[in-house]
């Protein structure tokens, strides 16, 4: 192990040499980590001016860390450049051939180009931030806690890593700068992203959140590597000569996928959607584990925010009826396709978010949900409603469909983003994604969209009927 990290840092060394005698590189991380921090320090002097003369202490004292986020955000943004540039650029100018025919392992040259590519923006983005601390303390202004302090560094080290991960990943399905570059869109889009729901959780003030951030970043940056490892074979990047995104194909590999040997949409439901089926064993559960401690951590939340009871009305019984007939007519479809719609976008959203997740941000929408379901629970208990009542009244009736159908739906997303961190032999990172597409396509309209339907029927004409007669009505 030792031995390969060495072997590793001999082609770190080189790759840093030759990023030090190139002005493109060297001039813009020295730029943003020696002017660029006093341009901020001087807006932060002006926004807390601003904010303090019509009083708003709170949220001045938040400006400084947050630009002191966007001060280190700046300079690692760069380890794209510098991570493509080594890899296609290389490949590109026929450079790369020398190094990929050495005696080097596959893993030996990934991780000397991954700690090259990180080592210099990294560094120029805490230089950058310690720059910009020392202005703000020469200025008087008031310097973030320590621990936040702690946090935005370490963002700033896991988001630069992640990013040459990623960077590497993209590297490997391009053969010129040129189009590695406009495919490195797909990497900075959701990181600038992520830099602004970090900046939403620090000027919401609870700052131990930013340590799971952190958390989740290094967890997505190690599925990232392992990716990138992946496909770092150098027989494919020697071979693969044309670079081209041809939709057609692509299209072809979702078809043959999708299909799979069926001859007719009856064969294709009993043998292809049953495939499927059986390698979501684990996922399911894994994600049925995570429903219920999301149930558990919904409920904890009405005692640790001390949430008040629910009240509850008192009407008379033909009131109620005349109520639930207004609100919920029997066979009114139009309540039951707005159920239907709402469940089935939001599994549409978990693949979406999963996609560039490895499925981790797949699962949110269950989470979300089911931990409201849980604090919901807990107010109706805290409010004298016997709890089996409202399970059987309120959850059970379409809960029974809907709950296995949003943990198979997730489970399907969760295989994807496993899938794609460790691609199969021969596949491109698109053509990955069009087989876990697939399989997602194929649960989606064989199980997932069919259930959804029923489950909306029962919450839309069953459910209220129940829920009314639990509670005496």
């Amino acid at each position: 192990m030792l031995g390969d990290i060495s072997l590793a840092l001999i082609i770190s060394r080189r790759e840093l040499r030759d990023q030090m005698r190139d002005w493109r590189i060297l001039f813009p991380i020295l730029f943003l980590a020696l002017v660029f921090p006093f341009i901020m320090n001087f807006a932060a002097e002006q926004i807390l001016n601003l904010l303090r003369s019509y009083g708003v202490g709170i949220l001045a004292e938040r400006i400084v860390p947050f630009l002191l986020m966007i001060v280190g955000f700046f300079p690692i943004s760069v380890s794209l450049v510098v991570a493509l540039e080594s890899s296609v650029g290389e490949k590109e100018r026929s450079t790369i051939e020398p190094l990929l025919n050495s005696p080097l392992k596959d893993g030996q040259l990934y991780l000397g180009k991954l700690i090259s590519s990180a080592s210099l923006p990294m560094l120029g983005g805490y230089l950058g931030m310690l720059v910009y601390l020392a202005a703000c303390h020469a200025r008087g202004i008031a310097l973030p806690e320590l621990e936040l302090t702690a946090q935005i560094f370490a963002l700033t080290g896991v988001q630069a890593v992640m990013m040459v991960a990623a960077a590497v990943v993209v590297s490997t399905q391009a053969t010129t700068v040129r189009s590695a570059n406009l495919l490195a869109s797909f990497i900075i889009i959701p990181v600038a992203l992520l830099v602004q729901g970090e900046s939403m959780v620090m000027f919401w003030g609870n700052h131990s959140t930013l340590w799971w951030v952190v958390l989740g970043v290094a967890v997505l940056t190690l599925l990232l590597a392992r990716m990138g490892l992946a496909h770092f074979r150098r027989e494919e990047l020697l071979s693969r000569e044309v670079d081209s995104f041809n939709l057609i194909s692509l299209g072809r590999v979702f078809v043959r996928q999708f299909k799979g040997n069926a001859t007719s949409a009856w064969d294709w439901y009993l043998h292809e959607v049953p495939v499927t089926l059986r390698g979501l064993g684990l996922p399911a559960l894994l994600v049925t584990l995570l429903a219920c401690a999301s149930v558990v951590i919904g409920a904890d939340l009405v005692r640790s925010l001390d949430a008040p009871a629910l009240e509850r009305t008192l009407v008379s019984e033909s009131q109620r009826v005349a109520l639930l007939n207004e609100t919920y007519p029997l066979f009114d479809y139009h309540l039951v396709l707005a159920i239907w719609w709402q469940n089935t976008r939001a599994m549409l959203l978990a693949m979406l978010l999963g996609g560039f997740s490895f499925g981790i941000l797949g699962t949110m929408p269950i989470i979300m949900t089911l931990v409201l379901a849980g604090y919901v629970s807990a107010l109706v208990v805290n409010s004298g409603i016997p709890l089996e009542a409202y399970v059987i009244g309120f959850i059970l009736p379409h809960g029974v469909i809907e709950i296995p159908t949003a943990i198979l739906a997730t489970a399907v997303v969760l295989r994807a983003g496993a899938a794609m961190a460790a691609p199969s032999t021969g596949r491109t990172v698109s053509e990955q994604f069009m087989v876990s597409l697939a399989d997602f396509a194929r649960i989606m309209l064989g199980l997932i969209i069919p259930l959804l339907f029923i489950a909306a029927a029962l919450e839309a004409w069953l459910t209220p009927r129940i829920a009314l007669m639990m509670l005496g009505g």
